[in-house]
């Protein structure tokens, strides 16, 4: 143990020399240059001495070695330089600083500049804007008045995180993602009539409306882009997640009074393209007693003493030295100080047996360390956090980011503070990543992240976490779903700076992007091949009682024919029974011989075919009927006529005989069939 506060005490020392040498006041910066030339501090400085500007690295050496002769601790004066360094003032008593040679006031490795861009929404028009990020604020107000038409006197250029901005900022210092959406204002630019009419709600719907929360309590606005087809209630849920208060504990200011959660935000009447609203927890009487509140803010005062002094601007020339205006030691400024008073509860109590409440009280006690303003943690088990992030359908699923803490670890509330809390960091998380978090403080806790670990990823994994030493916590890790395994994209350790942070983040989004789009498409084929089936399946179930149809529609008209034909069956054979009666009943044919009067009739059918048959003159008519009716020709259904004159005979008497009618000695009738 002793040797640890020795090793930790000279690497405060050598921090110390390095940041006065260099310039450098970004402690987390300085930490990482030194953690890449394993914290020597002769090689760190090389590292970031412009060599055009004379400084030899054989004098440096040559002093540095005169100096580590002399011990850390010596009070050597040192060798006038031929001019006196701008160089803030040490945070040590150590005088290895007395070395420093003439340097600029910072000097960092080059990179090839990174580009970000802006879709810029004007009225009915976008432009995309692509920049250096070294760029100010006020060149691409240049490029969009070039774009637009728009002069930039009257140019307000909206939609900025963190409010509204000078022409002079640099872009970089807001440490902005490579994609970014903003629009542009013109109050003294009367819109044309054309754009003023264009309020459809079918348009308002497709809109992108930019709510400007204001949350009270943590005195914070929250600039959220949500299309017009969001409901109120979605977007309450939405702030529910960056804020920590429950839908139901939301207490709202600004939204028109006619509005309901079921709205949406294009027919709720909010202004357009900006609104701005305000939300807060709704408080109860005995959160509004003002003892209670003094005491809160006593609290709080005395944590921001206590935890965050490091966060204490060094603009000013303040150093390490200006910590003990505070009373803290500088080993507690990284998490390491031992004095009861500021001692920090724990993130995660030792051997808890849920994960659920481990999760609560971590994200609690996390809440009350740094603020509000931090990536929404998973409340659950590992286990259902991987579920939640890789088994959904491939448009739903996310990044697995699994963040591991360690409170005994220097980094630990630079990272918290400056890394996982910074706005671009919590956007970027809460919208593509499924955050879990675990302490690994205590050996107990720690045991258990390498169980589960072990459980979900393999023993890759835990070994893995098993190699990093406390010094190089916190970590983060990015984990992604495939089909038959979960991998690990990327372990990064605490010594990383914001803008390292979010190009590797987007790194591993760029991975999972492409994955995901592989995953999308063969869910789209399966779904595809799936409808063809199922369209194929109803096709020929739809075939099938088609022909059923088809075969119960010929079986009813067989069967309709069948009675037909047997209805019209039983009619003929009762005209055939009639007939053969009337045959049988017909007197016979007298001779043409006789001595009664004779009557010889040709009866000319319908068919050109003639009955010639002879009748006594005294037969009656109907005899000449049935005779008619017996050659299949009934009276009901035809006409017996006479040729001239036309007369129609079944008309007459048919108990009149054929002298009588007139139909004597011989007559050429023929037979029609009534209408």
């Amino acid at each position: 143990m002793a040797s640890d506060s020795e090793n930790n005490m000279d690497r405060e020392i050598i921090l110390a020399d390095f940041q006065a040498c260099t310039g450098i006041d970004d402690i987390a910066e300085a930490i990482t240059l030194l953690e890449l030339n394993n914290w020597d501090l002769v090689a760190a400085i090389n590292g970031v001495i412009p060599q055009e500007n004379g400084i030899l690295q054989s004098n440096l050496s040559s002093v540095a070695s005169q100096a580590n002769i002399d011990g850390p601790h010596s009070q050597a004066a040192p060798a006038a330089p031929p001019v006196a360094p701008p160089v803030a003032p040490a945070a040590s008593s150590s005088s290895s600083s007395a070395f420093c040679p003439t340097l600029p006031s910072r000097h960092i490795v080059e990179r090839q500049p990174r580009m970000l861009n802006f879709r810029v929404e004007y009225r009915q028009r976008t432009v995309e804007v692509v920049i250096e990020e070294g760029s100010v604020v006020g060149e691409i107000k240049q490029i969009l008045e070039t774009e637009l038409q728009v002069p930039v006197s009257k140019m307000q250029l909206k939609g900025w995180k963190s409010g509204d901005l000078s022409d002079s900022i640099v872009l970089q210092s807001l440490h902005l993602p490579k994609n970014n959406s903003l629009y542009v204002l013109t109050p003294d630019i009367t819109p044309t009539a054309s754009t003023s009419q264009n309020s459809d709600l079918q348009e308002s719907l497709n809109q992108n409306f930019l709510l400007v929360i204001s949350h009270r309590e943590a005195q914070r606005d929250y600039n959220l882009n949500f299309p017009g087809s969001r409901t109120i209630q979605e977007v309450k849920r939405n702030v529910s997640d960056l804020t920590n208060i429950p839908v139901r504990h939301q207490q709202w200011e600004g939204w028109p009074a006619s509005a309901s959660d079921s709205m949406t935000l294009a027919a709720s009447g909010i202004s357009y393209p900006c609104h701005h609203l305000g939300v807060c927890r709704r408080s109860s009487p005995a959160n509004t007693q003002e003892p209670t509140e003094e005491v809160n803010n006593t609290e709080v005062n005395v944590f921001v003493q206590c935890a965050d002094v490091h966060m204490v601007s060094d603009s000013e020339g303040d150093d390490f030295e200006d910590a003990s205006e505070f009373g803290v030691d500088e080993s507690e400024m990284f998490g390491m100080g031992t004095s009861t008073g500021c001692r920090k509860a724990p993130l995660m109590p030792e051997n808890t047996e849920n994960e659920v409440d481990a999760l609560l009280h971590f994200t609690a006690e996390f809440t009350t360390r740094y603020g509000e303003c931090h990536p929404v943690f998973f409340i659950g088990t590992l286990e259902a956090a991987s579920q939640e992030a890789f088994y959904g359908k491939p448009r739903d699923r996310k990044l697995l980011a699994i963040y591991l803490h360690n409170d005994e670890s220097v980094l630990g509330n630079v990272f918290c503070s400056q890394m996982m809390c910074a706005d671009s960091i919590v956007s970027y998380l809460s919208q593509n990543f499924i955050t879990w978090a675990w302490d690994v403080t205590k050996e107990a806790n720690k045991a258990r992240l390498l169980t589960m670990c072990t459980r979900h990823f393999g023993s890759v994994v835990a070994q893995t976490i098993r190699t990093y030493k406390t010094d190089q916590f916190p970590l983060l890790l990015i984990v992604m779903g495939k089909r038959t395994s979960n991998e690990v994209l990327n372990v990064i350790q605490g010594n990383t700076t914001v803008d390292e942070l979010m190009m590797r983040l987007m790194g591993a989004m760029e991975i999972f992007t492409a994955q995901q789009q592989e995953d999308i498409k063969d869910e789209d084929e399966r779904e595809a091949r799936e409808m063809v089936k199922r369209e194929q399946d109803e096709a020929y179930q739809l075939s099938l009682e088609a022909d059923r149809k088809k075969r119960e529609a010929q079986e009813r008209e067989q069967a309709e024919q069948l009675r037909l034909q047997q209805i019209q069956k039983e009619a003929d054979d009762e005209k055939e029974a009639i007939r053969l009666s009337l045959e049988h009943a017909l007197p016979p044919e007298p001779a043409e011989e006789g001595g009664e009067p004779i009557s010889k009739l040709r009866i000319r059918t319908p068919s050109g075919e003639f009955l010639v048959r002879r009748f006594l003159g005294s037969t009656k008519l109907q005899v000449l009927f049935d005779f008619v009716a017996s050659k299949g020709y009934p009276w009901e259904g035809f006409k017996l006529l006479t040729t001239f004159p036309r007369r129609n005979i079944t008309q007459l008497d048919p108990a009149s005989s054929l002298l009588e009618a007139k139909l004597f000695p011989q007559e050429t009738l023929f037979l029609e069939a009534k209408e």
